[in-house]
């Protein structure tokens, strides 16, 4: 298991990294956070795999994670492989996650997992893209489980199963990638999207969704960057719930 804590302290923030699947490697640290970068010690994911990060973010500070490489879960012949996020953030904390690609191969069957428990004034923001299949590929199957709570009131619940018949309607039709920023804890700027690639939660959260063909056609990473800057707002603390699954 790879995990990350920090905690704010005068001077320089207490920073307590453990490497498992991936090695967290600091890039800057000041008195409130710290900013890591996630590098893989093997080839992921291979059937069998299962992956766990846990994130731990202090009262008052911040973490920044990045990934520094895509990661592709290859051919299993159906042998089950997961990757499991959860993170704690206590009050006034804030954390960042910069994802970079998700790749399900043909023959692989991927549970990804994030469940995040955000205190009282809290924020996430949160960049994640899925990719099925390789150049040319159809694809394996994915199951893509969020469950994100502030102040234990539950904001983002969201199933997404891919594991059988993708074409059917309300689902991902013939697109590729599902490329997604989500934003808890603060109310965001609007982003300049199309009807329906913006939602907007109930509770205080925001999610942004596109579903393209190809990854370098994203027009997410403008939003990722505004929205990973609005961690100076007022939380709310109201339900809302996006239940999406086949």
């Amino acid at each position: 298991m790879t995990s990350i804590s920090v905690t704010a302290a005068a001077g320089r923030a207490k920073l307590v990294v453990a490497a498992g699947d991936f090695s967290p490697r600091t890039i800057r640290v000041d008195e409130n956070g710290a900013e890591v970068a996630l590098v893989a010690t093997k080839a992921l994911l291979l059937g069998g795999d299962h992956v766990r990060i846990d994130l731990t973010v202090g009262p008052g500070a911040w973490l920044d994670v990045l990934e520094t490489t895509g990661t592709v879960a290859y051919n299993g012949d159906d042998v089950p492989s997961s990757w499991t996020v959860h993170a704690r953030v206590a009050e006034g904390g804030r954390l960042h996650w910069r994802g970079e690609p998700l790749v399900v191969a043909t023959g692989a069957n991927v549970l990804r997992d994030t469940r995040i428990d955000l205190g009282a004034g809290a924020v996430a923001c949160l960049r994640e893209t899925l990719v099925l299949g390789r150049s040319g590929e159809r694809g394996g199957a994915l199951r893509n489980r969020t469950r994100i709570r502030l102040a234990g009131e539950p904001v983002l619940v969201e199933d997404l199963d891919l594991t059988g018949e993708r074409e059917l309607p309300g689902l991902v039709g013939q697109a590729r990638v599902i490329d997604t920023v989500t934003l808890i804890g603060v109310r965001p700027v609007v982003p300049d999207l199309p009807v329906g690639q913006y939602f907007e939660l109930a509770g205080c959260g925001s999610v942004a969704r596109q579903l393209l063909t190809e990854a370098h056609r994203s027009g997410l990473d403008g939003v990722y960057r505004l929205w990973s800057h609005s961690g100076n707002g007022r939380a709310g603390s109201a339900t809302g719930l996006l239940h999406r699954s086949h």
